[in-house]
């Protein structure tokens, strides 16, 4: 039985000396000269004004749930288009529907105003 692990051990042992080998090798080939300039954060190319754990508006929480929410519902469509033929009206009606719902849904939001940035 345990020869049948002898393999793991093998590529585990292998990994364990690769991983410093490769870290030791980019170290020494990586040119080390830091400065401000690179020490800064990024932010799309614009200098940092504030902390980086300033408070954000719950505006932008609501409009990232809304798109994960509308973004799952549309992956539903994907396997109905797989299997549209094999189900037949009954299926499109019931997808018809489901996307009524959230046309509706989306709509409402809208006028909301739940998707206004100010």
């Amino acid at each position: 039985m345990p020869q049948n692990y002898v393999p793991i051990f093998i590529f585990v042992a292998f990994i364990a000396i690769l991983i410093p080998v490769t870290l030791l090798a980019a170290k020494l080939v990586r040119p080390e000269n830091p400065h401000k300039a690179k020490l800064m954060p990024y932010e799309c190319g614009i200098d940092p004004v504030d902390n980086a754990r300033g408070r954000y508006t719950v505006r932008f929480y609501i409009v990232a749930i809304l798109f994960v929410v509308f973004d799952v519902e549309i992956i539903f469509l994907f396997p109905w288009a797989v299997q549209f033929k094999a189900f037949g009206l009954y299926g499109l009606l019931e997808m018809l529907i489901f996307l009524l719902i959230l046309v509706v849904g989306y709509i409402w939001i809208w006028k909301k105003g739940a998707l206004e940035w100010v």
